[in-house]
């Protein structure tokens, strides 16, 4: 192994199973960003050519490298248990746990007029949120609460699970997952009085670094009327959360 420096960061030079150099970088940044989740953006990063590949190129390539990491962790893949394990793991990468990251799989949302002139919040709690820490890839678990005051449109009630649902099937950090669902709310309703509460556990905190394995986190997007203090406690008073404590 050949070992340089480059910026402050220590370079290795690997000779990989196929006979190449792969390039390991030790970067302390890298760490710091994932103990202290960090997000960049309030978009998921992706590439410009992230959907050049079709959903079953995608699933040959992780195939293949998944293998390459389950060789390199010495596991035997002529084990009957084991020798469908990467193309398990790239179904369930590209058409389970991260379907979000395709626009193509983003749900068809209908609204209506609101006839029956319903003008007080609509609360809908206790949303499961099935997502992926992007900074260590382990799950995130927990539960979405969302509420909007019409301005006139209304939304089928399973539609607000989706949207939380196609948000968090993807690599997340929960405080961009939280705007992601609130702005989408309020271009599909046509109104600014949304908020949305997500509180979930971080397997990356429970089985990694500290492993504090009873710690949970509250993110919160409140908008509209819902930074007025009175709009807000009633929200908490609805979802059972005392957030002033």
């Amino acid at each position: 192994m050949e070992t340089n420096r480059l910026n402050g960061h220590k370079e290795h030079f690997s000779q990989g199973l196929n006979g190449h150099d792969t390039l390991l970088i030790d970067n302390p940044e890298y760490d710091f960003m994932g103990d202290n989740h960090i997000s960049t953006s309030i978009e998921t990063p992706m590439r410009e050519d992230a959907f050049m590949l079709t959903d079953e190129d995608k699933r040959e390539i992780i195939e293949t490298h998944f293998k390459q990491i389950m060789l390199t962790l010495g596991l035997d893949l002529n084990d009957d248990s084991l020798s469908g394990t990467p193309k398990r793991i790239s179904k369930l990468f590209v058409n389970e746990l991260f379907k979000g990251l395709n626009p193509a799989n983003k749900p068809g949302i209908s609204v209506f007029e609101n006839k029956f002139n319903y003008n007080q919040m609509l609360v809908e709690k206790n949303i499961s949120v099935r997502s992926t820490c992007e900074h260590h890839f382990l799950p995130v678990t927990g539960k979405a609460h969302v509420a909007y005051i019409s301005s006139g449109k209304v939304i089928g009630l399973s539609k607000l699970n989706r949207i939380v649902d196609y948000f968090a099937r993807r690599p997340q950090i929960q405080e961009r997952m939280t705007v992601q669902i609130a702005e989408e709310l309020k271009q599909v309703l046509e109104t600014e009085d949304i908020a949305v509460v997500v509180e979930a556990k971080h397997h990356c905190v429970s089985t990694r670094g500290i492993e504090d394995d009873s710690s949970t986190t509250l993110t919160a997007s409140y908008n509209g009327k819902f930074k007025d203090e009175r709009t807000r406690e009633e929200f908490l008073r609805y979802i059972s959360l005392d957030l002033r404590k």
